[in-house]
């Protein structure tokens, strides 16, 4: 096993740092993106305000992503459980001009030497598409709700 780190590109989030603390480091706003999840990918979604326990297509088993840390308007790290490998990712915030955010994604994973010339790209692209698609939602009607 050989530990990777990847780490997205900094995006900007059209919102206060403690608006998107608030909403990011509270996994019950999971719900309100249920229905753009591929229900044929994710199925058996239990969400809380600290974890996610979901039934993944081609994985058989339930695994989980639980709040680990929480440092206010600035970092949530999470970990995972019932992978196949340890892993483990975080959120940092740092607070811009104009009432914005800069967001970075971060995964550590332990990857067998043969499956990380094959994933690495792949995980890569998953992690920056992820940063990019915080920068998606509507913060203050989250945290209003």
């Amino acid at each position: 096993m050989s530990e990777s780190k990847y780490t997205s590109q900094v995006r900007t989030i059209p919102s206060p740092v403690s608006e998107v603390y608030r909403a990011l480091s509270n996994l019950q706003n999971l719900e309100r993106v249920r229905g753009h999840i591929p229900q044929d990918k994710v199925q058996e979604m239990e969400i809380t305000p600290d974890s996610v326990r979901m039934k993944v297509d081609g994985l058989g088993q339930k695994i989980s992503i639980v709040v680990v840390e929480r440092i206010p308007d600035d970092t949530v790290k999470f970990g995972a459980e019932g992978l196949p490998m340890p892993m483990n990712f975080w959120i940092q915030l740092k607070p811009g001009e104009n009432d914005t955010t800069f967001v970075r994604l971060t995964l550590k994973a332990d990857i067998p030497m043969m499956f990380k010339m094959m994933l690495d790209k792949k995980i890569q692209k998953g992690i920056d598409d992820a940063a990019e698609m915080l920068t998606q939602f509507p913060y203050r009607q989250w945290n209003e709700n």
